[in-house]
């Protein structure tokens, strides 16, 4: 029955996965209108996903063996692990919001390692110091990139797309995005079926065959809201800083998952798409209110996996019903204060609106 319940999460948290990670992939291909129907986005990223997932057993060893020791690794935790990962992505994909799936399953990976008070700390550090580092890389690639692009785009129709070149400029995006998606199944599969594989339910090539086909699944059923926010509602692009965004996001991704590590897809995606934004537009950019909503779901979604794992395995395994109180008094009271704060600020400023603060 638990060993049921961990197939039928880890699949439907793979679904998902190919809702958030890879149909953002296809984004920049869709905004820029390469790609005119949403469903043949979807449907080209859900192949390539799928191809993608059949390379990517090292990141599956990386969650399944990298982060928690085999002691650990029980079905039970594997349940529990899944399902705060599972529900943390759910939430984002309802709101449309692109979430990391890896600081997902690594958060929970970790709230069930505190649970238990055993961590592989040291690759731990290693993979979080990457989701640092490679966002950062993606933006200024793309940032020099759109410069370079502006300083000649003047004296060369190619970089514009313009006439008979524009056919040309189309394949290539199309090309970069289905690279994306590929690197996407390379490096996100492992999210979902990497614990299967850590707690000895499946092997490494069954893994990846399985959760290659869901991830496909869940781009094509449930991967349109997340892929109209990455296309459409941060910024409009060309052809060919599309094909930027693609290809740094897909070589960065890819590179990664040679080395068994598992990093932030859509927000190396995303940080490309600001990058190209920001070298156009300057850094008006950020004041945009779906920019500020994406960093402080990125921050809080590893944070809040990590707390629903911990939070789960005391009450179903360790039966610590003290420490659980204070854990769901501690976010009571943080949600509480945060709408306590959003009050106040709303009556202060309908006070100036009113002339009575003056």
């Amino acid at each position: 029955m638990i060993e049921a319940a961990a197939f039928a999460i880890a699949f439907f948290f793979a679904m998902n996965i190919g809702a958030s990670g890879t149909a953002a992939a296809m984004g920049p291909a869709y905004g820029s209108g390469a790609i005119k129907r949403k469903r043949v986005a979807m449907l080209l990223v859900g192949a390539c996903a799928w191809l993608g997932a059949l390379a990517g057993g090292e990141v599956v060893r990386t969650i399944g063996e990298g982060i928690l020791p085999p002691t650990v690794m029980q079905m039970e935790v594997v349940v529990i692990v899944l399902a705060a990962a599972c529900f943390t992505l759910f939430f984002a994909n309802l709101i449309g919001i692109p979430l990391s799936t890896s600081e997902v399953v690594v958060g929970s990976l970790v709230g069930a390692g505190l649970a238990y008070q055993a961590l592989y700390w040291q690759y731990l550090l290693v993979i979080v110091s990457f989701w640092i580092v490679i966002p950062f890389a993606a933006f200024f690639l793309a940032f020099g990139a759109e410069k370079t692009i502006k300083k000649y785009q003047a004296h060369l129709p190619f970089l514009r797309g313009e006439g008979k070149w524009h056919k040309p400029l189309t394949f290539i995006l199309i090309a970069c995005g289905c690279l994306e998606a590929f690197s996407a199944g390379m490096n996100n599969v492992a999210n979902a079926v990497g614990p299967l594989v850590g707690v000895g339910a499946l092997d490494v090539t069954t893994a990846v065959i399985a959760g290659g086909f869901f991830v496909a699944l869940g781009a094509l059923l449930l991967g349109g809201k997340v892929l109209e926010t990455n296309g459409k509602h941060i910024t409009n692009l060309s052809l060919l800083q599309g094909s930027t965004v693609s290809f740094t996001g897909g070589a960065l991704v890819i590179i990664a998952s040679i080395f068994g590590l598992p990093v932030p897809l859509t927000q190396i995606t995303t940080a490309a798409i600001v990058g190209i934004g920001t070298a156009e537009n300057g850094f008006v950019l950020w004041q945009k209110s779906v920019i500020r909503r994406i960093i402080k779901v990125w921050i809080v979604s590893p944070l809040f996996a990590l707390a629903v794992s911990y939070s789960l395995i005391l009450l179903f395994r360790s039966q610590d019903y003290y420490t659980l109180v204070v854990i769901v008094s501690v976010f009571i009271a943080t949600v509480g204060a945060i709408s306590l704060y959003r009050s106040v600020r709303q009556d202060k400023e309908q006070t100036m609106r009113d002339g009575e603060g003056i």
